[in-house]
C-alpha cells in the first residue's frame, strides 16, 4: 500500500491519508485491479482494507487525528456488518482507532443497486466512519448518486481540477458544486492538484481539503512529507 495525504490548506494539517494499492514492483492501482477477477473481488477488498489498517497502526502517531481513507468497491460488500468485521478486528489488533476510518466508494460501471450502497453508507455512518464519493463529476458519480446517498464528503475528480485556472467553465462548475455541497452539509476534497495555479484558484473558491502531486506524491508503506511552504 502507498499513502497520499489529504491536506487542510488553511492550517497545513493532514486531514487524512488515502491508502492506495500498489503492485509488488510498484505497479499502479489500475494495473493491480485489472488482474482481479470477479470471483476474487471480495477477498481482494478485505485484504486491502486489513493491510491498510495494519500499516496505519504502525505508521500513524498515537495522537495523530488524521483519518485513514480506504477505497472500496460496493459490489465487494455483500453485507455491511459482516464485511466490516475483519477491518475492525485489524484495528483492535494494532490499536488503531476505528473512528478514524474513512471509506471512499467508486464504481467503474453504472451502480445498479443504489439501495445496497445506501445501506452500506448508513451502516458505516452508524459506526462513526466517514463516507465519501470518489471521482465526483466523472463517469457515473453524478448528481443523482449524490441525491440518493448523501455522503459526508465529495472528492472532486481531477478532470474538473486540471487547468482550472485557465477555464471559466471549470471554475464555475467547481464553485457551484462546493456551494451545493455546503448547503447539504457535505465537505469537498479537490484531488489531482498538480500546480500552484490550480491550488490558488481552489483556495479562492473556498476549498480547504486538497490532494495531489503538488502537495505530496504517494509513498509506499510510509507517510510522505507535505511541502508546507507551498501552502502559504
Amino acid at each position: 500500500m502507498a499513502f497520499q495525504p489529504i491536506v487542510d490548506i488553511r492550517t497545513g494539517s493532514i486531514f487524512a491519508y488515502e491508502a492506495l494499492v500498489r503492485g509488488i514492483e510498484g505497479q499502479s492501482a489500475g494495473t493491480v485491479l485489472a488482474a482481479v477477477g470477479p470471483d476474487m473481488i471480495y477477498k481482494f477488498d478485505q485484504t486491502c482494507r486489513v493491510k491498510a489498517i495494519e500499516l496505519a497502526g504502525r505508521l500513524f502517531a498515537p495522537a495523530d487525528n488524521a483519518k485513514l481513507s480506504i477505497n472500496f468497491m460496493p459490489n465487494a460488500v455483500y453485507e455491511p456488518n459482516a464485511c466490516i468485521r475483519a477491518s475492525l478486528a485489524a484495528a483492535r489488533r494494532v490499536g488503531f482507532d476505528p473512528a478514524k476510518l474513512m471509506f471512499e466508494f467508486t464504481e467503474d460501471e453504472r451502480m445498479c443497486d443504489v439501495p445496497h450502497v445506501r445501506r452500506i453508507i448508513e451502516s458505516y455512518r452508524a459506526r462513526g466512519f466517514t463516507t465519501a464519493i470518489d471521482d465526483f463529476g466523472a463517469g457515473y458519480a453524478g448528481l443523482g448518486l449524490l441525491a440518493e446517498l448523501e455522503p459526508d464528503i465529495l472528492k472532486l475528480d481531477m478532470a474538473l481540477i486540471r487547468g482550472i485556472e485557465a477555464s471559466a467553465a471549470r471554475r464555475t462548475i467547481v464553485a457551484s458544486v462546493v456551494s451545493m455541497a455546503k448547503a447539504l452539509g457535505i465537505q469537498c476534497i479537490a484531488e489531482g492538484i498538480e500546480t500552484a495555479a490550480e491550488l490558488d484558484v481552489l483556495q479562492e473558491i473556498g476549498i480547504k481539503l486538497c490532494q495531489g502531486y503538488y502537495l505530496a506524491q504517494p509513498a509506499i508503506e510510509t507517510l510522505p512529507n507535505v511541502e508546507l511552504p507551498l501552502l502559504v
